[in-house]
């Protein structure tokens, strides 16, 4: 009587150093097909794809996908450059939005930092929802070493009147150590102020193009599975 044998979960293949079998890359290491400008819609991403990696290109501003997600799985790998100089916020800035919800830095952001003995406010650091949530851990790699990044990303809900009905949820793990546990967020991403949500739908992910003066970061293997 204990044992359930249907629905049967479907299969999904799991390749090594490869994307599952259900999941839609982003980054095959060829081309930026799946991705666009933010600033400018519908244009190519002009990042610089080489070498099987694709690198910031801070005069092209921010990227998105061309495809809108609701709730997924989210696994990328990113480099910060050995060299990187700079300091605090200035050392391999590039947050990842989670879901990008105007046409500048809004939305949900989990900041992309190095870390590695390299003090900046702890809300602001490698693995943080930014200016929110404090990560539990710093499992940062030195600068010049490939880092992974994998996230859970619970959408948040509105109702027909624009109201909040359930808020956002995220998890996640950088080098395979857990730094945010399904934790609420209070709402969007803001520089200055306290977040706040605005309703919105499936929204595309963003990666920053920030403005710090040290050299850029890299990324490769992109793939999301929705949920």
């Amino acid at each position: 009587d204990t044992e359930v044998w249907e629905p049967v979960p479907h299969v999904v293949a799991t390749p090594l150093h490869q994307a599952p079998s259900d999941a839609i890359v982003l980054f095959d290491g060829k081309d930026l097909n799946a991705w666009e400008s933010q600033r400018n819609p519908g244009k190519p991403a002009e990042w610089t794809v080489a070498g099987g990696t694709f690198t910031v290109n801070k005069k092209a501003g921010n990227i998105i996908t061309k495809q809108k997600f609701g709730s997924y799985q989210l696994h990328l790998e990113y480099y910060i450059p050995a060299d990187i100089g700079g300091e605090g916020q200035g050392r391999g800035n590039s947050g990842l939005f989670v879901a990008a919800i105007g046409t500048g830095d809004e939305g949900y952001e989990l900041q992309i930092l190095d870390s590695y003995e390299n003090k900046t406010y702890v809300n602001g650091q490698l693995g943080s929802v930014y200016k929110q949530r404090i990560p539990l851990a710093n499992p940062a790699r030195k600068p010049g070493e490939w880092q992974t990044y994998d996230v859970i990303w619970t959408a948040p809900a509105f109702k027909q009147d624009g109201s909040l009905e359930s808020p956002a949820r995220v998890t996640v793990l950088i080098n395979g150590v857990l730094v945010q546990n399904n934790v609420e967020l209070a709402g969007g991403t803001k520089y200055i102020g306290k977040p706040e949500y605005k309703a919105h739908g499936p929204a595309p992910i963003m990666l920053q193009a920030h403005g710090v003066p040290s050299k850029p970061n890299s990324f490769k293997n992109i793939w999301v599975r929705p949920l």
